[in-house]
């Protein structure tokens, strides 16, 4: 006996992306001790598409073999979607330590540096994170621009005790060392 499984999309990582992603993870482990190792706190925003998946393949409609497709009303036939499908942005942070909570973004709203600031650092992720880490953390984040704007960067500066950039590490990532 068989069984049929359905394929799934997934992001393939190339050879290159693995090695990559191996070695900064490397030199990352290498710019801080094994004690601070646990306090390192990865942060990143995602944004999922709430739409129900549909298959041509399994979307039928079944009528008497006698009934022919012309006669069949058109409501039957047709499958109406919305031009853009529903989505939901959320913003989480991981350590070893533990995950916070998963925030979600507020529908509509553009990630500027002030909301990123305002909103998504002092309001959500920076209290989390030090409930958990006792405000002691290494902050790594993406390069996106809400991120490292210089607003933001001031931010921090001013809400930590220090902040360090480790751009050593990589281009594509900015860690920040916060309290």
């Amino acid at each position: 006996m068989s069984k049929c499984l359905k394929r799934r999309k997934a992001q393939e990582l190339s050879e290159a992306n693995k090695v990559a992603r191996h070695q900064r993870a490397k030199e990352l482990l290498k710019k801080y001790p094994a004690h601070c190792v646990d306090f390192i706190w990865f942060l990143d925003e995602k944004l999922f598409t709430v739409a129900s998946t549909n298959s041509s393949q399994s979307d039928c409609i079944y009528v008497r073999l006698s009934v022919r497709k012309r006669d069949v009303s058109e409501r039957r036939l047709l499958r109406a979607r919305s031009t853009f499908s529903k989505s939901v942005m959320v913003t989480v942070a991981v350590s070893s330590l533990d995950c916070i909570f998963i925030h979600f973004i507020e529908p509509g709203v553009n990630i500027n540096g002030s909301y990123y600031r305002n909103i998504v650092l002092r309001q959500m992720l920076l209290p989390d994170i030090g409930y958990i880490s006792d405000d002691t953390f290494i902050f790594q984040q993406d390069s996106a621009p809400a991120h490292c704007t210089r607003a933001t960067v001031e931010f921090l500066a001013r809400e930590t005790t220090r902040i360090h950039f480790t751009q050593a590490v990589t281009a594509r990532f900015t860690g920040l060392e916060a309290r």
